[in-house]
């Protein structure tokens, strides 16, 4: 069975271009070889271009558009301390009395803090509903 990963392809690209081989070349030969699950044409371009740049990487650099969430234990203990205040705070008055994002002010109180909302008062009665159609 053959490693169809995208790491192992791009290893095959790299491996491939050090050897000496053009682009479209080595297209022709993935493609012989991963058929459906071979990379786009314009992406083993690119891979090549890398690595004819001095790439010696074969994973994926992270995008810079990808925030990476960013948290201390005082941003933790403000906003648990806000909610443990006030119960029916809103992630945006959170993220006002804090000066944070409401996404983070979601990410610490999912991840970290790891609260979930509550059940509301309607369930119950919904959830009956639901068992009733089952059965």
């Amino acid at each position: 069975m053959m490693d169809s990963s995208r790491s192992a392809r791009t290893a095959v690209i790299q491996f491939l271009r050090a050897g000496g081989e053009h682009a479209s070349q080595i297209y022709r030969r993935i493609k012989e070889v991963y058929r459906e699950q071979c990379l786009a044409r314009c992406t083993i371009f690119l891979w090549c271009q890398h690595y004819e740049a001095g790439r010696v990487n074969i994973k994926d650099l992270p995008l810079p558009e990808q925030a990476h969430v960013v948290t201390n234990n005082a941003k933790i203990s403000a906003v648990d301390e806000l909610i443990r205040q006030n119960r029916r705070i809103t992630t945006r008055g959170i993220a006002v009395e804090v000066s944070i994002s409401k996404g983070i002010v979601h990410h610490i109180s999912t991840k970290n803090l790891v609260m979930a909302k509550f059940v509301q008062s309607g369930c119950p009665s919904i959830c009956q509903r639901i068992r009733r159609r089952r059965e």
